[in-house]
């Protein structure tokens, strides 16, 4: 179906490879380092915004997301409101029609949005990715490609708000459950970069893992796929591979080395973020050890309601406490 966005989720080989090299360097770890003040700021924030509710409060809704679109505004240059917009239409696209007629109404609905979104920015640039957006489209192609950067911007709010939103909860359930490890970590916050690192491995928050479809046969194992069958490929079992890892299914903060993991996928769609997710799980460790050691969950783990957002798994509210 034509209306589907294409940015690179659905593209391969030369094309791919163009329009992700026109991205890549908004998410270099050199950008993304000279960003990590603005996602500190906005971490401690909603710590303090946490903090100023009486306890038990949830964590998910003072907390886990209200960060992902802050930061994601601020990157984009795109107004909060909006972003939650997007956000709200993509998920009436993909799990609210029943339809095709259904769906291609609701996706006629955010591509508008989207284009209003992307004419605003246009007579309004400033020093942020959708206006460098803008300006590259325009170089190349004589006039603002609106359906592309649409697309990007739909792309980055379905990928970076949820994921993020999931992992940041689901990282605090994980530590909860294994206290001497969170203890450890605020005994010793220099071990914050390797408990994210283990932390994506342990969690591999995606169920369906990397979507791909074989162009040529490939041998696996004794086993031919073929030519264009399509694969599955979960990310969460190859990261707990024994033959791979000592103990893959032991947490274990101070692994090494920390980074064998495949949470971000693998090759020529690794995901363009990843840089920036590390940067903002760092902050959120740091910010729990920091402003709150005492912070931790209120109810026990069976009590804890869980659901998907999208493809992605996390607490439908995670309530905590702390002492005052």
């Amino acid at each position: 179906m034509s209306y589907f966005s294409p940015f690179l989720v659905n593209m391969d080989g030369d094309e791919h490879a163009a329009a992700r090299r026109r991205l890549i360097g908004e998410f270099s770890i050199r950008k993304m380092t000279a960003f990590r003040p603005i996602i500190s700021s906005i971490v401690r924030e909603a710590m303090n915004d946490l903090l100023d509710q009486d306890p038990p409060a949830d964590f998910v809704e003072h907390f886990s997301n209200a960060i992902p679109n802050q930061i994601l505004s601020k990157l984009t240059g795109i107004p909060e409101t909006d972003l939650i917009q997007v956000e709200r239409n993509t998920q009436e696209m993909l799990h609210g029609t029943d339809t095709e007629e259904e769906q291609r109404i609701a996706s006629d609905r955010l591509h508008a949005h989207l284009s209003d979104v992307v004419a605003a920015k246009a007579k309004a640039p400033s020093d942020d990715l959708l206006s460098r957006l803008i300006s590259d489209s325009t170089d190349r192609k004589g006039a603002v490609d609106s359906f592309e950067i649409a697309s990007v911007i739909q792309l980055l709010q379905v990928a970076g708000h949820a994921s993020s939103s999931a992992m940041i909860s689901l990282s605090l359930i994980t530590l909860s459950e294994h206290p001497e490890q969170f203890e450890a970590l605020r005994r010793n916050p220099r071990l914050i970069p390797s408990a994210v690192e283990e932390l994506l491995r342990f969690l591999s928050i995606t169920d369906t893992g990397p979507l791909r479809l074989a162009v040529d046969d490939v041998e696996l194992d004794g086993y031919v796929i073929k030519s264009g069958e399509g694969m599955v490929i979960p990310t969460l079992p190859a990261n707990r591979d024994g033959a791979y890892y000592d103990e893959p299914d032991t947490f274990d903060i101070a692994r090494k080395p920390a980074h064998r993991h495949i949470a971000f996928g693998f090759g020529a769609h690794q995901c363009l973020g990843q840089n920036l997710v590390r940067i903002e799980l760092e902050e959120v460790l740091s910010s729990i050890i920091h402003q709150s050691p005492s912070l931790r969950l209120y109810d026990s783990l069976d009590e804890i309601s869980f659901r998907y957002f999208g493809q992605f798994f996390g607490p439908a509210e995670l309530r905590v406490t702390w002492d005052r």
